[in-house]
């Protein structure tokens, strides 16, 4: 009797516990894992997205005019901060934030046919050992990661290995053995693509060397001006002894940016020029992030969010999800996932929005995620600060992009102001300054029409962010009208399945989810925030709105 009272109890605390579809997933009342496959990742240029700090806005006597949108604006780390305990992120449900990189810029700004500029942008490093002070200083890098990682958001930045900054009368130029200076890409080749510079004036690192060199003399001088050379040294000498590599340029840059993971515990890098630089080096890079990650969390238990991997996600300029893990340079194709990279950048997403209906593209989406970039990513965006066809450069599709993007399967990349339609189409700007103007906060807090378009971005947001599925699930259509899908993930003892409508009719409609979910199952629409019960294998839902988002409650 005894043992049959047990397993009654046994019985009702599991039934009590899950909730169980058709397809007989149940539904844990478990904590929601994070994973990067279907991460919310917000990129944001930190000059421009919020100014926390206006003590540090000019540094290094950088006050020379310059072209418009083309000089530093004020944005810093502080200002990041203080949106994340504003609870900005959160409420847009992003999970992870890209900064632009902070390391130190060059002094001088320099003019590329697009008017004088400085490196607001952060992409011409000047030292990789020290931070840019119109950014902020250490301490603020340290505690934005502690607040970011209070409130449940990992944060990336970004890695450069290809150049250096362009050569100014204050930025000299970093000595032969360390970089070339021509011949200029011509794309045509492999070689012709790494060998070489992206532009004029941009030092290109010899990243194919194995021999030592020497530091440059500038930055040693830099260092002890700055007093601090016998402990840049000293580390320098602790990394090449523990690795044994040649002190060769790319090894030294390596352990630079690597300290930013030992240092602040930071989740991942996003690297730029990734097709500029031998295949080789990201994997060598992704070993030493995967030792400084697993450094950190040795060091700091109390500060480890959980076992999830160091992040890489490379920006090899023009892939597209279509070619699954190669790049084809023409004459030669690369596996950049081979590893090195979880996710690429997907130049392509972009193109399959616009050309696509829904289906067409979620459900091509699940089968690329699911056969050739299995256990891989990729990273879809449509709009980025250094792409100048964005899918809505106007702005007249601001709630068809966050529809696409953040249902699409893989993970979504935010680019600052996509979610209060930040005009992209900026007059007397030149080149991509017009896709990097000034966070729009004043509208964001003063109009209504944007409140409406980051309310659509805030639930959608919130309901990637809640439910896995939604980035890496595996996507069925149940009709195709009304259009309704469901997306299943599943992973050690946590099960999610979530049910979305699109393009539905405004007002009471009835959906046939009985392929999904059984009768009795309550369930909630997460747009119009009404729970529903689904009857004779149907809920039905009246909201003002198109949209359905079901989760299990």
């Amino acid at each position: 009797m005894k043992q049959f009272l047990i397993l009654v109890l046994t019985l009702l605390f599991f039934t009590n516990c899950a909730k169980k579809t058709n397809e007989n997933l149940e539904i844990e009342k478990v904590e929601t894992p994070f994973v990067w496959e279907a991460a919310n990742l917000y990129f944001l240029l930190t000059d421009r997205f919020n100014n926390g700090d206006t003590s540090n806005d000019i540094n290094f006597n950088r006050t020379q005019e310059t072209g418009k949108l083309r000089g530093f604006e004020g944005g810093d780390i502080k200002g990041i901060t203080k949106k994340i305990e504003s609870g900005y992120f959160t409420n847009l449900g992003v999970n992870a934030i890209w900064m632009s990189p902070v390391v130190e810029q060059i002094h001088e700004g320099t003019n590329e046919g697009t008017g004088f500029t400085y490196g607001f942008h952060g992409y011409w490093t000047k030292d990789w050992t020290a931070m840019e002070p119109n950014f902020g200083t250490a301490e603020d890098l340290k505690r934005l990661v502690e607040v970011a990682h209070k409130n449940g958001i990992r944060i990336v930045l970004d890695a450069v290995i290809n150049h250096t900054g362009p050569v100014t009368k204050k930025d000299p130029l970093w000595s032969s053995g360390w970089v070339r200076t021509g011949p200029k890409c011509t794309y045509d080749s492999y070689e012709n693509t790494i060998a070489c510079t992206l532009v004029e004036n941009l030092p290109d690192i010899k990243t194919e060397r194995d021999e030592a060199v020497d530091l440059p003399p500038h930055l040693v001088e830099k260092w002890k001006a700055e007093g601090r050379y016998e402990q840049e040294i000293a580390e320098l000498d602790a990394f090449f002894k523990r690795t044994g590599y040649p002190r060769a340029p790319r090894f030294y840059i390596i352990k630079w940016l690597t300290d930013y993971i030992t240092e602040f515990g930071i989740d991942g890098y996003r690297v730029d020029t990734v097709k500029h630089t031998e295949a080789f080096v990201w994997q060598e890079f992704k070993t030493e992030c995967d030792y400084a990650f697993a450094t950190y969390k040795k060091n700091n238990p109390d500060k480890v969010l959980d076992d999830t991997d160091f992040y890489l996600v490379g920006e090899v300029y023009n892939y597209g999800i279509d070619t699954g893990q190669y790049f084809d340079f023409g004459d030669k194709k690369v596996n950049y996932f081979d590893k090195a990279f979880h996710s690429l950048v997907n130049f392509q997403f972009k193109w399959n929005a616009k050309q696509m209906d829904y289906e067409t593209l979620f459900s091509s989406y699940s089968k690329h995620l699911t056969t050739d970039l299995k256990n891989h990513g990729t990273l879809n965006y449509l709009s980025s600060h250094d792409d100048g066809q964005p899918f809505d450069a106007a702005r007249e599709k601001p709630y068809e992009t966050a529809t696409k993007l953040l249902l699409a399967p893989g993970t979504s990349q935010i680019y600052y102001g996509d979610e209060s339609a930040r005009s992209l189409i900026i007059e007397g700007t030149q080149g991509d300054a017009t896709l990097r103007s000034n966070m729009n906060w004043e509208a964001i807090a003063n109009t209504a029409e944007t409140k409406n378009i980051i309310k659509h971005w805030q639930k959608l947001g919130r309901f990637r962010a809640n439910h896995p599925a939604v980035g890496a699930g595996i996507h069925k259509m149940i009709s195709k009208a009304p259009y309704l899908f469901s997306r299943h993930f599943t992973k050690d003892n946590y099960n999610d399945v979530v049910v979305v409508g699109l393009n539905l009719q405004k007002g009471k409609k009835a959906l046939d989810v009985s392929k999904v979910f059984e009768d009795g199952v309550v369930l909630r629409d997460a747009y119009s925030n009404q729970d529903v019960t689904v009857k004779q294998g149907k809920v039905v839902v009246n909201s003002e709105f198109g949209i359905v988002l079901l989760e299990v409650v």
